[in-house]
């Protein structure tokens, strides 16, 4: 696996900063030698210390059973450029096919989680232990999560914030309008003082 070289670390009380603004994201899992990645469209912070987040996965999902047996999972927060990659791991199974190796899709072995992770064409990432629900797990598609580490490319998220601008347009989130239409992330805008 390639080492993690490109992505600076996020402390973690601006971990929730990554997807606050709601893009659509990769949820990577891994159980043994099994592994899967999947799109997600929902997904949101809940807590900043430490930091949680809950995320919308079907019960019913091969990405599910994969999260359930090892207690874990990854998001990765893909940029413009990996706007095709996340619509075609949104749109098969991972229970016949390893997408990964299917789609030559490149990934790294987290740092505290050793889950896989994508920086080629993604923003950031964080590592994500699930928290338990127990009266939960087979009622309802969220799962609630501990961030325990997270990272980005410094070229869009820098001490502790996002700046997207004219330089770096690749690395601009996507939010999925449904049927492969999304939108990106579009230049900050600093907001001013009122008198």
């Amino acid at each position: 696996m390639p080492n993690l070289s490109t992505f600076a670390p996020v402390a973690l009380e601006h971990a929730s900063r990554l997807i606050n603004h709601g893009p659509t994201v990769l949820v990577t899992s891994r159980d043994g030698a099994r592994r899967n990645i999947m799109a997600a469209a929902w997904s949101m912070p809940v807590e900043f210390t430490p930091p949680r987040v809950a995320i919308v996965i079907d019960k019913h999902t091969f990405t599910r059973d994969l999260i359930n047996a090892s207690g874990t999972f990854g998001i990765c927060i893909p940029g413009v450029a990996a706007i095709d990659l996340t619509y075609a791991v949104g749109s098969v199974s991972g229970r016949e096919t390893d997408k990964f190796a299917h789609f030559g899709i490149a990934a790294v072995d987290g740092p505290k989680l050793g889950l896989p992770l994508l920086e080629t064409g993604c923003s950031a990432w964080m590592e994500c232990r699930l928290i338990a629900e127990p009266h939960t797990e087979d009622a309802y598609d969220t799962c609630f999560a501990e961030v325990v580490a997270a990272a980005a490319d410094p070229r869009a998220f820098r001490n502790g914030h996002w700046e997207l601008d004219e330089t770096n347009g690749d690395l601009h989130t996507i939010h999925h309008l449904g049927a492969g239409n999304f939108v990106r992330a579009g230049n900050s805008i600093k907001a001013r003082p009122l008198p």
